[in-house]
């Protein structure tokens, strides 16, 4: 039974004490996009009383009645995960044999006969012998969804765990009096032009572009985002080469102080690790480049700054030449540049399996 003290009418919870899988779980909840609304604040809620919350605050966090975190908190340690699951809807119960329902998790879990490659919910009730509906609703209570498929990346890297820890070394413990900066390109940046007008966004209807364009060339952009502020420098090129990126370092390098050490995130392209790389570096000691790992760009924060800029210019824009991309390119940099902030980045490991320096 779960106890607390009181305040007046308010009670003081008592902290849960959560074990590691079962707080992965917990915060796993709270980061799925297709998960019910109601159990991700139920999550919420259990996660903030670990943490020590009080239910004054809890409440005037969430507008959650205290009556309600206490009975969840309750159900919680009654029944662990579990007990945040909605309790069933009155009506007729299920009437689904357990037997029956072990065999469609089962089933469903297996690959279907060849030469199909997921099952469907017709498919599976033809093979079972149950209603469509049926098979519906039990993958629904299992949180299975054989028709959707997620595609992930390993790295071959073979120093990847050390290559990872310096860098996420450089974002949650940067040195002392250094400057940071993450480096890239976005390669062949297209300079569109539609054919059609723009029909602009209007009461029950979203603004719309002509299928056909004009296609005025490509452009690269070179990017270096300051970790400890948020500021980025820019650069335009036609094409992305060695001899390219060593002129943006020589322009990123400009912005600082002489002395000033520097830090430089970026991937292992081969444009990266040129002769004439390596001899700007040796006439630069102050810069250490830091390599991600093989197939790990997701390590290197300027990549959210590209979905921004992909975002909120490049995606929807219309460019007349490459010049008039060049300038809407560098307009929206200054944009960004006079409200910039850093990323909050984060690194969360219930397996300790990559340790930065220090920890």
């Amino acid at each position: 039974m779960v106890r607390g003290t009181y305040l007046g009418d308010m009670p003081i919870p008592t902290p849960l004490a959560l074990t590691a899988p079962v707080r992965a779980e917990l915060e796993a909840i709270t980061r799925s996009t297709r998960t019910p609304a109601g159990l991700v604040q139920r999550a919420r809620l259990i996660l903030a009383l670990a943490e020590g919350a009080s239910y004054t605050e809890l409440t005037a966090r969430w507008g959650v009645a205290a009556t309600s975190i206490s009975r969840w908190k309750r159900r919680f340690a009654a029944r662990g995960l579990g007990g945040l699951q909605d309790a069933p809807r009155s009506g007729r119960p299920d009437r689904l044999a357990p037997a029956v329902e072990a065999r469609i998790l089962a089933l469903t879990q297996q690959p279907p006969p060849a030469p199909l490659t997921q099952w469907s919910v017709r498919r599976m009730a033809t093979r079972v012998g149950v209603s469509p509906a049926t098979v519906q609703r039990v993958w629904a209570r299992a949180g299975l969804q054989p028709h959707h498929l997620e595609r992930y990346v390993t790295s071959p890297d073979p120093d990847f765990e050390r290559k990872a820890a310096d860098i996420l070394g450089l974002y949650l413990r940067p040195p002392a009096h250094a400057a940071v900066f993450c480096v890239d390109e976005k390669t062949a940046i297209q300079a569109l032009d539609r054919l059609d007008p723009v029909l602009p966004l209007s009461p029950g209807r979203a603004e719309r572009h002509g299928f056909e364009y004009l296609r005025h060339g490509t452009l690269s952009l070179y990017a270096a985002l300051e970790v400890g502020t948020g500021h980025v420098e820019g650069r335009a090129v036609p094409r992305h080469t060695s001899a390219a990126f060593v002129a943006f370092l020589d322009q990123v390098l400009a912005t600082q102080p002489r002395r000033r050490e520097i830090h430089v995130i970026c991937d292992n392209l081969s444009a990266h690790k040129t002769a004439a790389v390596r001899a700007w570096l040796a006439a630069h000691p102050r810069v250490t480049m830091h390599y991600t790992p093989t197939y790990s760009s997701w390590l290197n924060q300027v990549e959210l700054w590209f979905a921004k800029i992909e975002r909120d210019c490049i995606a929807r824009g219309i460019f007349t030449s490459t010049p008039d991309l060049r300038r809407k390119l560098m307009q929206y940099i200054r944009l960004h540049n006079k409200t910039c902030r850093p990323f909050r980045w984060t690194y969360r490991s219930p397996t300790r399996r990559i340790r930065t320096s220090g920890a």
